[in-house]
């Protein structure tokens, strides 16, 4: 499953952009794209969503599979 730390990360790389770019470009700390990309479980959705907005992206509700 291709998950949202995994489509940041790859993003980032493609631009070239190093963590600390990456998150002074997006608004956020460091620390929070650390987290994120190495798949933390407890980040806030305000700012998971203030990371994707920088690659013109939201996330969203969706359905658990086998739910």
């Amino acid at each position: 499953m291709f998950t949202i730390s995994d489509f940041v990360k790859d993003e980032r790389k493609k631009q070239g952009l190093t963590q600390a770019q990456f998150a002074a470009k997006a608004g956020v700390g460091l620390r929070f794209v650390r987290d994120l990309e190495q798949g933390k479980e407890t980040v806030r959705m305000d700012k998971v969503n203030k990371v994707l907005a920088y690659f013109g992206y939201v996330a969203v509700p969706g359905k658990i599979e086998g739910k």
